[in-house]
């Protein structure tokens, strides 16, 4: 039998995120809007509860395009409140657009998204050594400077514990625990 990190010891899905998603590196903008999105939407709820969501998400938020979500007038955010697959909150909700239009500006300063986020870490994944989880910090001098920059740059829902939660899920930083077979396999 498999070791894994023991957050994710709790059913299938939460299995399945762990061995195929949680901790590999991300270049692709989408992806990036994705997990924006998905984070914001964590804030105070179990990630359980947003991988539950996912595949509404998808279709509520057109694919994670964040061209198309930066145009959701109030019309739109009135039915995604309507919606039960998601979390109706209407302050994440509002953020997700608002993210969108904020994300769109970045895309255009740095040629993507992919260039602008990778900057906090130098470029590359930081390879941690955590032997437990109570030695995975919560937030980082790094997540408190991507928190902070995000924010001048007119983004919401992104303080610094959901910034390190961004930055463990899209691989920036290996946060495996080193007796988690998955540590070994990523880079």
């Amino acid at each position: 039998m498999k070791k894994r990190c023991p957050w994710c010891e709790t059913n299938e899905l939460e299995v399945a995120y762990h061995d195929r998603e949680w901790g590999v590196p991300v270049h692709d903008d989408r992806r990036w809007f994705e997990f924006l999105i998905l984070e914001g939407a964590q804030a105070g709820l179990s990630w359980d509860t947003i991988l539950k969501k996912r595949d509404n998400y998808r279709k509520a938020f057109a694919g994670f395009d964040p061209r198309k979500v930066a145009r959701y007038d109030g019309r739109r955010r009135a039915a995604l409140m309507r919606n039960p697959g998601i979390v109706r909150n209407r302050l994440k909700i509002a953020s997700a657009v608002t993210n969108a239009q904020a994300f769109l500006s970045v895309q255009r300063e740095f040629g993507s998204f992919d260039s602008y986020i990778w900057q906090f870490t130098g470029g590359k994944p930081r390879r941690n050594r955590w032997r437990a989880m109570r030695q995975v910090p919560a937030a980082t001098p790094e997540s408190d400077a991507m928190s902070k920059d995000l924010k001048r740059r007119g983004f919401r829902f992104v303080g610094s514990t959901i910034c390190y939660a961004f930055m463990q899920a899209t691989g920036m930083v290996n946060d495996h625990l080193v007796t988690c077979f998955r540590y070994r396999e990523s880079k």
